[in-house]
């Protein structure tokens, strides 16, 4: 192999820039070029990309956003731009494609393996919402970012004795909301994946005042109602909350040191598969082992889903 391209696409994540500082040292390392397509899938089609050398990627380790920007693109969801992007692709002499992102990032590139464009997928997504891995890149400094936020706002609860509403990311998958809520101390938590009824909640923050527990961190992810929506329907039931909605601060920042580190190995990795032959997979980890999945069964399997933390989150914040 003699080029290779990459683009990141879809939401943002903590740690695709170093995402793409592995990848370009890896394959400058075993003497294939690279090329950054830029705005993600877009960018195939509006022709814009250019090499990339590892003095490109100098510093990049430990900033957020994307070098290449990211975004996404209507256009490319229409086989025939799909197969205007391959002959692209070929043209450029390219030979295969890294992708960085999440779910819709997955299947833009598997209907260009389809097409014949050997495809390695790196998932980035701050949802970690994937199957066929157990961790995405961005996810952890997501997590920590919504901590932090949650942290600040139970000084302000505990002193005022209030109850906060607080809205996370994740319109399909509860990870962001689960595992910031757990750390956070919140409860209830409200996930797409296990709904409870407001009554449920209000009901549960009721006997925590009766356990003489003075505030509370009710966390929600966006995929299981609207933060203000659940503060008017605890007003309703005598409960006064109020809402912060933490939005795209989620998002952004540098990331923490576990999403580095986990880039660099997906990265690497991802250009060795490629190397090696392989032409349509998810590079994925399980448990502490970076392994390889092929991309369409990845897509069919159910994102890892802790059931468990959410009893544990309950028996805690008591």
């Amino acid at each position: 192999m003699k080029r290779l391209a990459v683009l990141t696409s879809g939401g943002d994540a903590p740690g695709m820039n170093a995402v793409l500082r592995a990848v370009v040292r890896q394959a400058e390392a075993l003497g294939i070029e690279v090329m950054g397509v830029r705005r993600g899938f877009q960018g195939l089609l509006d022709g814009d990309a250019r090499l990339l050398t590892t003095e490109d990627v100098a510093g990049m380790v430990h900033r957020g956003g994307t070098l290449l920007l990211a975004g996404r693109s209507p256009a490319f969801m229409e086989r025939r731009h799909q197969e205007e992007a391959a002959r692209r692709l070929k043209a450029w002499g390219v030979e295969a494609l890294v992708a960085v992102g999440g779910n819709g990032t997955a299947r833009g590139a598997l209907a260009l393996s389809r097409l014949g464009i050997p495809v390695a997928v790196v998932p980035a997504t701050i949802d970690n919402d994937m199957g066929g891995t157990d961790r995405t890149v961005g996810f952890d400094t997501a997590v920590n970012t919504a901590v932090e936020a949650m942290d600040r706002l139970r000084d302000t609860a505990t002193s005022h004795e209030r109850i906060f509403v607080v809205e996370v990311m994740g319109r399909h998958s509860g990870a962001l909301a689960l595992y910031a809520g757990l750390a956070a101390g919140g409860d209830p938590i409200l996930i797409p994946e296990a709904p409870i009824s407001l009554e449920e909640v209000a009901r549960r923050l009721i006997e925590s005042r009766r356990r003489g527990k003075l505030y509370s961190l009710v966390v929600v992810a966006e995929g299981a109602g609207k933060g203000g929506e659940v503060a008017e329907a605890l007003g309703a039931m005598g409960l006064s909350a109020h809402v912060t909605v933490l939005g795209h601060i989620q998002r952004g920042g540098s990331p923490t040191a576990q999403d580095r580190i986990l880039a660099a190995r997906l990265g690497s990795r991802a250009v060795e598969a490629l190397a090696q032959g392989e032409k349509n997979v998810l590079v994925g980890v399980k448990g502490d082992e970076v392994h390889l999945l092929d991309l369409e069964e990845a897509l069919e399997l159910p994102p890892p889903y802790p059931r468990k933390y959410l009893e544990l989150a309950a028996t805690l914040s008591r």
